[in-house]
């Protein structure tokens, strides 16, 4: 709920934007606010992954596919999301949101996301996504090729991404995913 506003005028904002292609990359220019702060007065983690849901739908919003989707009753979802960070954003600083699909997967899009102040990665995100129907289950990749006349065999995913979904993914939501933690040394 915290950046619903800023959803709203951004969703706004997109459509007036220059068309991309859905390979491109999408560049939107965000201004630190004093909402995105934490404690010790840099923008907070969390913040950083709600703002690349902005960048990604902007990506979607003009390359077209926006309105597909939700016409056909698809939507996006994050599988597996990474980040690396490596310079903090201040209260006020004007800074660059760069957003690329960077390739596919048998079952994922994957899109680099990077945070960037003139010219320089102050982060880094690789973001899985998958895309979930309405009605109920999952849109293959032949599907979403249909419906937005993307050929998804034609861009692989960076090939360390898969050893990366591999390595943190969860048990399908049908199965049982206990919380159990290994047991530590007594000291």
């Amino acid at each position: 709920m915290h950046l619903i506003f800023r959803t709203l005028i951004h969703m706004i904002r997109s459509r007036m934007r220059s068309p991309l292609g859905v390979h491109d990359v999408g560049r939107m220019t965000l201004r630190v606010l004093p909402t995105d702060l934490d404690i010790l007065g840099h923008m907070n983690n969390g913040v950083y992954f709600s703002l690349m849901d902005l960048g990604r739908m902007d990506l979607m919003i003009r390359a077209g596919v926006w309105k597909r989707l939700i016409a056909a009753g698809y939507y996006p979802v994050m599988s597996n999301e990474t980040a690396t960070f490596r310079k903090s954003l201040t209260p006020w600083l004007k800074f660059d949101l760069e957003t690329r699909i960077v390739g596919y997967d048998d079952r994922a899009i994957y899109a680099e996301q990077r945070f960037v102040v003139d010219g320089e990665i102050y982060m880094s995100s690789m973001t899985r996504a998958r895309f979930l129907k309405k009605t109920g289950g999952t849109v293959s990749l032949a599907e979403l090729a249909e419906l937005t006349g993307v050929d998804a065999t034609a861009l692989q995913a960076p090939a360390w991404t898969a050893q990366w979904a591999n390595d943190i993914q969860l048990p399908p939501t049908r199965e049982p995913a206990p919380s159990i933690w290994p047991e530590t040394p007594e000291r």
